[in-house]
């Protein structure tokens, strides 16, 4: 059964709602709640957070619908919201289609229109969940190491090439998002989850925008590869658009003092790409690994707030694309000499 909350100050839309939709409603195929404007339909969230769908009107008092969709990007990026508001000009179509809405009909309300557009909604989220689930549950990666999938697929020729590694040439980067385990300590599970999901949301974008790999989330981290032609350029050019991004992100906390904020290390050379882990345990992540991985780390560590660091070897490369600040050197572990770095400004 699909959970539908339907957000409106027109209490007459509910009788709409329950008249048009009868047949689903009393065969469970939706189950509908209702709230009358964004904060309540956040404590609607909050009470069941299983809603799959919100249908909501721009214009209500307290909290408006464009409002409330940053705040589900926020807190619950998982739900799939639909404006339906008499305000159907491009200027609020365009808003909520960037604050994250997947469909916009406009009032007086065209009920099989709406009805088409609901089943598409669903079809997402299911297949968003259904995805969810297949992670988590790790049938990608059991399918991946298993040994009766490998013979299926080819016995050990194809065994041999999910053990081969390579040594390429690319960029690594490092984004850590500054002070999370303060908020991770004084918040609700769910709230900490939703959070830095949505965060790596926005940096998943920006840095798949410039044809960057995600290699893994570490903690409240993301190290991403980029290999191919100016990858050292296309890797800033993320950076500096993760950085933007975030910033421009609403802070959070019930005394709105977190402002989230990035600190990016970069770092460019030849690593070794191969699947590394345990076969016993059938647990393999296809990553890099070697000195061009850990210094970009340890750039990350150095870097404050806002900063993207980049070493020396890479300055000289994009001194002439990008606008950058000398920051002296540092010492890194498991290296004899202090490294010069940079940090890229713009």
């Amino acid at each position: 059964m699909t959970k539908i909350l339907v957000v409106d100050d027109e209490t007459d839309l509910e009788i709409l709602i329950k008249q048009k939709f009868r047949k689903e409603i009393r065969g469970n195929k939706y189950q509908f709640l209702f709230a009358i404007n964004g904060l309540d339909a956040l404590d609607k969230i909050n009470e069941q957070p299983d809603v799959d769908i919100v249908l909501s009107d721009i214009n209500m008092p307290e909290m408006d619908g464009l409002t409330l969709l940053t705040k589900l990007g926020e807190l619950r990026p998982l739900i799939k919201s639909v404006i339906v508001s008499a305000y159907g000009d491009m200027e609020n179509i365009r808003t909520a289609m960037n604050r994250g809405a997947f469909d916009f009909i406009t009032k007086p309300i065209n009920f099989e229109d709406l009805n088409i557009t609901v089943e598409k909604t669903i079809k997402q989220a299911d297949q968003l969940k259904e995805t969810l689930r297949a992670i988590k549950e790790n049938n990608i990666l059991k399918m991946y190491v298993d040994e009766t999938v490998l013979n299926f697929m080819g016995g050990k020729e194809y065994e041999s090439n999910i053990s081969a590694s390579e040594t390429i040439e690319g960029t690594v980067v490092f984004i850590d998002i500054c002070g999370f385990t303060a908020i991770s300590e004084s918040t609700a599970p769910e709230e900490v989850v939703s959070l830095i999901n949505a965060y790596f949301e926005v940096m998943v974008k920006e840095i798949m925008g410039q044809e960057g790999l995600i290699d893994k989330f570490i903690g409240d981290a993301v190290m991403a590869v980029f290999r191919g032609e100016y990858h050292l350029d296309r890797a800033i050019d993320a950076a500096l658009a993760v950085r933007d991004s975030i910033n421009a992100l609403p802070t959070f906390g019930d005394d709105n003092t977190f402002k989230p904020k990035v600190s990016i290390g970069i770092k460019s050379g030849e690593m070794i790409s191969g699947n590394i882990g345990s076969s016993s345990l059938k647990r393999l992540d296809f990553t890099v690994i070697g000195d061009t991985v850990n210094t970009a780390a340890r750039l990350q560590d150095a870097a404050l707030e806002n900063q993207i660091i980049i070493s020396e070897n890479c300055y000289q490369k994009i001194k002439e694309s990008f606008v950058c600040e000398s920051l002296g050197s540092i010492s890194v572990k498991n290296k004899s000499n202090p490294l010069n770095i940079y940090a890229v400004l713009e």
